[in-house]
C-alpha cells in the first residue's frame, strides 16, 4: 500500500526551527572538533609527543589533526549512503552522540609519560572518530535546512549551519582562554583535559534539540512517490559526477580555515614570533564574532545575486588576505593582526564560508543531495586538514617562513575559484527542480519504496 505525498512546502514555522536546530548542533559538534585543533596546536606537543625534539613534536601533533580529515571521506561513504536511504534526522542525530563519546574519550586518555607510544596511538584512534562523525554533520545539517528552507531564502536559511560551525569554533577558542592561562604544570597535567571532559554536556544538549526535528517535506515525499535509492552511491556517481568533482574542488578552500586556525596559531605563539597563546586565542575569537554576523549576510545576498558570485568573492578574497594576515604576524604588531585576522576571517572567508552550504547542496537532486555534499565535501576537507601539516614543513625548520605558506594556501584557493566558475547558477531553481538530470529516466531497481 502506497503512502501519500508529502507536500513539499514545510509546516510553518519548521524552516527556523530546522535552522536553529542545525546552527546549535552544528555548534556543538564543531566545539569537540575545533578544542582538539587548539589543543593539537598548544598543548599535545608536550603530553603526547617527545619534546626532546620540539619541532617533530609539533609536526606530529599538527599530523594528528589532519588524521580526522584522512577519516572524513570514509564516513561520507558510509553516512551519506545512509543518510539517502533512513533520512536527514537520523544522521544528524547519529553524528552528535559519535562526536561527544570520542571527544570524552580524548580527555581521559592516558599520556606519553604514562603508557609511552601508545598514547599518541589511542589519540589517533579517538581522533578517527571524530572524523567519521563530522563526514555527515554537515552534509545532513545542511540538506535538513535546504529541504525545509523557503526557495527564494535557500542561501539564509543554510547558512545557519556554517554560522554554527564558527560559533562552535568560538566557543572552543573561549573554553580555552581560562585553559590556556593556567599555569605550565596544572595545564599539562589535568587542565587540558577540562574542555574534552566538557563534551558530555554538547553531547546530551545536543541530542534533545536533534530529537524534536521533524524529517524534511522534500525527503518525505521522495520516499513516498518515486521511492529511496537503493544504492545512492551508484546514482551519484553516474548521474553527478561532475558536481561531485566540483564540491571536491571547491572544499578546498576549507584550507584557509585550518591555515588561519591551527598553523598561524603555532606561527603566533613560537620563539620567533613571541605573541601569549592568550593574545592567538582572542584574535581566532573576535575573527569568528565577525563571522556571526558576517555569514548570514553573505548569504542573504547570494539569495539576491547568485551562489557564484560571493563565492568567487571568498575564495579570490582569501588568497591575497591570507598573505596580508600571515605578515602581520610575523611583524609581531598585536593590533595589527587583531584587525587583519577580524577581516580575513571574520570578513572576507566568511563570504565562501557562509554560501558554499547552498552553492553545493543545490547541485544534488534530493535522492543523493546528502551522500553527494558529504563525499565531495570530505574529501577535500580531508587535504584541507593535512594542509596544517604540509604548512609545517613548508615554513621551514624555525617554523618562520610565512611567505611560502601564505603563497601554499593561495594556490589551494585555485581550483575553488575554478570550481565556481564552472557550476551552474541555481539561487532561482525551485527545490524539487533542483539536480534534475536532462533526460527522466524512471525509477529502477535502484530505487525502492519507502
Amino acid at each position: 500500500m502506497s503512502v501519500p505525498a508529502a507536500p513539499l512546502d514545510a509546516p510553518p514555522g519548521q524552516p527556523r526551527k530546522a535552522a536553529m536546530a542545525a546552527w546549535i548542533g552544528s555548534a556543538l559538534e564543531y566545539y569537540d572538533f575545533f578544542i582538539y585543533g587548539s589543543a593539537a596546536a598548544l598543548i599535545f606537543p608536550k603530553v603526547f609527543f617527545d619534546e626532546s625534539d620540539p619541532a617533530t613534536a609539533t609536526l606530529l601533533s599538527l599530523a594528528t589533526f589532519g588524521v580526522a580529515y584522512a577519516a572524513r571521506p570514509v564516513g561520507a561513504l558510509f553516512l551519506g549512503h545512509f543518510g539517502d536511504r533512513v533520512g536527514r534526522k537520523k544522521i544528524m542525530v547519529f553524528t552528535l552522540i559519535l562526536m561527544g563519546l570520542s571527544t570524552f574519550l580524548i580527555g581521559c586518555l592516558p599520556t606519553r609519560d604514562q603508557v609511552g607510544g601508545l598514547a599518541p596511538v589511542l589519540l589517533v584512534l579517538c581522533r578517527v572518530l571524530q572524523g567519521i562523525s563530522a563526514a555527515g554533520e554537515q552534509a545532513s545539517a545542511n540538506s535538513m535546512t535546504l529541504e525545509h528552507a523557503p526557495p527564494n531564502r535557500r542561501g539564509f536559511f543554510t547558512s545557519f549551519t556554517l554560522s554554527g560551525t564558527q560559533g562552535g569554533q568560538l566557543l572552543a577558542t573561549l573554553v580555552f582562554l581560562p585553559v590556556a592561562a593556567m599555569p605550565e604544570d596544572q595545564l599539562l597535567s589535568w587542565g587540558w583535559r577540562i574542555p574534552f571532559w566538557a563534551s558530555v554536556a554538547v553531547a546530551v544538549v545536543g541530542f534533545v534539540i536533534r530529537r524534536t526535528l521533524q524529517e524534511t517535506p522534500a525527503f518525505t515525499q521522495q520516499a513516498a512517490t518515486e521511492g529511496v535509492a537503493r544504492l545512492p552511491l551508484a546514482i551519484l556517481f553516474r548521474e553527478h559526477w561532475a558536481d561531485v568533482l566540483r564540491v571536491v574542488g571547491a572544499a578546498l578552500i576549507a584550507s584557509v580555515s585550518t591555515i588561519f586556525t591551527v598553523w598561524a596559531l603555532a606561527y603566533g605563539t613560537s620563539d620567533s614570533v613571541g605573541l601569549s597563546r592568550s593574545q592567538m586565542l582572542w584574535v581566532g575569537a573576535l575573527a569568528n564574532l565577525a563571522a556571526l554576523g558576517a555569514i548570514p549576510l553573505w548569504a542573504k545576498l547570494s539569495d539576491r545575486i547568485g551562489r557564484r558570485p560571493v563565492f568567487l568573492v571568498g575564495a579570490v578574497g582569501s588568497a591575497i588576505m591570507m598573505f596580508v594576515y600571515l605578515w602581520a604576524i610575523s611583524t609581531g604588531s598585536y593590533p595589527l593582526i587583531l584587525v587583519l585576522g577580524i577581516v580575513t576571517f571574520g570578513i572576507v572567508y566568511s563570504a565562501a564560508n557562509g554560501v558554499w552550504p547552498s552553492f553545493y547542496g543545490e547541485m544534488f537532486s534530493t535522492r543523493v543531495r546528502l551522500s553527494g555534499m558529504a563525499i565531495g565535501t570530505q574529501i577535500g576537507f580531508a587535504v584541507a586538514g593535512f594542509a596544517v601539516t604540509f604548512a609545517a614543513q613548508i615554513a621551514g625548520p624555525d617554523g618562520d617562513d610565512w611567505s611560502s605558506v601564505a603563497l601554499f594556501t593561495a594556490a589551494l584557493c585555485v581550483l575553488p575559484v575554478v570550481a565556481a566558475l564552472t557550476a551552474r547558477e541555481t539561487h532561482k531553481v525551485p527545490t524539487e527542480q533542483l539536480g534534475e538530470r536532462p533526460v527522466h529516466e524512471p525509477a529502477g531497481r535502484e530505487t525502492v519504496a519507502a
